[in-house]
């Protein structure tokens, strides 16, 4: 140890040229940072990144899973806004229940105030409402028909409501409250 120096204290000239090589430091980076992005930007100038806004996050409304339901079900969920969604029947009372030749039953949950969804089921005979306001749309051949559905009650629909007996596809339900 100097003479001069006093233990555990550094000297000033040692901090002077400790600061001086860490502002160079620091400016250095500076520099690169900038002539980097310089010479990455098409026009030469620099622009920041965070004037760009984050990306949007859009909704398709595509029924999520829907292959996987096809596959183990024989259900077609096609899109809807999240407020009717498939159930297990036993797992609740109050669903919206769907009859069909092919299918066993098929429920459906209401998660909101409104809601729709489409799909294809066919063969639907019958729909069992709950305390929702229910239509359904059906589709035979080229023609589309609307069926309201009675609350907590059954509705014959598709050929149990058509004259001539002829097989209907369920295409979309629609519920309020």
């Amino acid at each position: 140890m100097k003479p001069l120096e006093r233990p555990g204290r550094k000297s000033s000239a040692r901090r002077l040229a400790r600061g001086a090589v860490v502002a160079a430091t620091a400016g250095a980076l500076v520099w690169l940072a900038v002539t980097a992005g310089a010479q990455g930007s098409p026009s030469g100038t620099t622009r920041l990144v965070a004037d760009e806004g984050p990306g949007y996050a859009v909704e398709d409304f595509d029924y999520p899973q829907a292959d996987k339901i096809l596959a183990e079900q024989g259900i077609t969920l096609k899109r809807g806004d999240g407020h009717i969604v498939l159930a297990d029947c036993a797992s609740e009372t109050g669903l919206l229940e769907v009859w069909a030749r092919q299918q066993d039953k098929i429920c459906f949950r209401m998660t909101g105030d409104s809601g729709w969804l489409t799909m294809e089921i066919p063969s639907v005979y019958g729909v069992k409402g709950n305390d929702y306001t229910t239509q359904v749309d059906m589709t035979v051949g080229t023609e589309e028909k609307t069926f309201d559905i009675a609350k907590n009650s059954w509705t014959p629909v598709g050929e149990s409501a058509d004259e001539q007996g002829r097989e209907h596809m369920l295409v979309e339900i629609r519920s309020s409250k």
